[in-house]
């Protein structure tokens, strides 16, 4: 045995995580849905769908489908198939929460802090350094580093090494300090201080590109300071939040509201809440993963890339209770934005006075982001650039077709300002 494996073979084995989270939503959401399917043999053989009109055809279907099948074979079988789905459900999960996989990439220099938030300068590992800076803004409520995800999926350190300078800022958990902060505490403030300290780092307006909430913040940063912002680009930005089916986005405002007396005492929502409500999307979902997760190879690089993503979508941030306010009862209850009563610092965010070079990435297969409602951005900026990459909401800044469908378009564009 080698002097490595030796040491291997006495480190303790890392932490199992958590997620996938709310665990316990997610296990009885799936397990709920598969134990249930035997209730539907009998409609299944009689084709009785009356609680469905609108599906009379698919039951005369069914039943044809019926004649001649033994019943008791088919409830054997689909025990069966029951048995397998969650066996392979729970494999996946038990698998993913053991996965060695642990993101190790060492962080740029650091450039600005302030409370829990960081920026942090990508051009710095690139030697060739001068080249034209960019600030990106992520999300409130998830980490930076989607945007940095590993050594092979990242879009800070492809475009640091196609010559321009990203700044990212990490916004960090939230503090004490953070905890009383509003959206215009974010945006009329922190966010402009972010801004100032890269215009003076470099002497000049730099653009900014906001990825999902972080465009709605960027957005009313390219208002409020024009002559410091060179450029906007909204990367799945949200606008309209009824655009598409306003009765989802009032039940994420519903599905918020028994937390509301609670905030007061936590000062936030937390991180599981958050991810129970992102799970309605799709209650699904966690099912469908890890399923197909059972059947990859421990050790390959899809069960790697995937291990990756799922670390950063589990490892969320607590929004903080002013801004989970504004934007579940804002946002999506009210649709704020959109009916142009969302304010900051007292005055409304109109996009129809961005006066910035803009660029739309509207990602077609968003199903977290949908493409009407950051089209209605888009087409209320004068002037501003459309692209729709062929991507998901996810997947336009870390799938496998990212580079050439999202990446370089973004590079070409913003060397169009310099």
């Amino acid at each position: 045995m080698t002097a490595r494996a030796a040491a291997q073979a006495t480190d303790p084995p890392p932490r199992m995580r958590q997620g996938p989270r709310p665990l316990g939503l997610h296990l009885s959401t799936a397990l709920t849905a598969l134990l249930s399917s035997p209730s539907g043999l009998q409609p299944w053989r009689s084709g009785s769908l009356p609680w469905k009109p609108a599906l009379a055809e698919k039951a005369a279907e069914l039943r044809r489908l019926a004649d001649g099948v033994d019943a008791d074979a088919l409830r054997d079988a689909v025990d069966r198939e029951v048995r397998r789905r969650i066996d392979r459900l729970l494999t996946g999960v038990e698998r993913y929460r053991r996965h060695p996989y642990r993101r190790d990439l060492p962080d740029p220099p650091v450039v600005w802090t302030e409370g829990s938030s960081r920026l942090l300068d990508y051009g710095a590992l690139n030697s060739k350094a001068g080249g034209a800076p960019v600030l990106f803004v992520p999300s409130l409520v998830n980490r930076h580093y989607i945007l940095d995800l590993s050594a092979k999926k990242s879009l800070m350190r492809w475009l640091a090494a196609r010559g321009l300078r990203p700044y990212l800022i990490d916004w960090g958990t939230p503090g004490a300090l953070e905890r009383r902060f509003t959206l215009t505490d974010y945006i009329a403030g922190r966010l402009e201080r972010v801004l100032d300290a890269v215009v003076a780092r470099e002497g000049r307006a730099v653009p900014v590109v906001g990825y999902c909430m972080g465009g709605l913040l960027t957005t009313a940063l390219a208002l409020r300071r024009p002559r410091e912002v060179a450029g906007l680009v909204l990367m799945a930005t949200p606008w309209d939040f009824h655009a598409e089916d306003a009765a989802s986005a009032r039940r994420a405002a519903a599905f918020f509201q028994p937390f509301g007396p609670l905030l007061e005492a936590w000062g936030e929502l937390p991180v599981d809440v958050l991810q129970a409500l992102f799970a309605q999307l799709d209650p699904m979902l966690a099912l469908k993963k890890f399923s197909h997760f059972a059947r990859m190879a421990p050790d390959s690089p899809a069960a790697e890339d995937f291990v990756a993503l799922e670390d950063w979508l589990n490892d969320g941030i607590p929004l903080v209770a002013g801004v989970a306010r504004d934007a579940l009862a804002g946002w999506y209850g009210r649709n704020d934005p959109a009916a142009g009563n969302w304010l900051v610092g007292g005055l409304p965010v109109e996009p129809a006075r961005v006066s910035v070079p803009t660029l739309a990435l509207i990602p077609e297969r968003d199903r977290i982001v949908p493409p009407a409602s950051a089209t209605v951005l888009a087409r209320s900026i004068p002037g501003a650039q459309m692209f729709r990459p062929s991507l998901g909401h996810i997947g336009m800044v870390v799938s496998a077709g990212a580079e050439d469908g999202v990446w370089i378009p973004l590079a070409e564009w913003l060397n169009t300002l310099v």
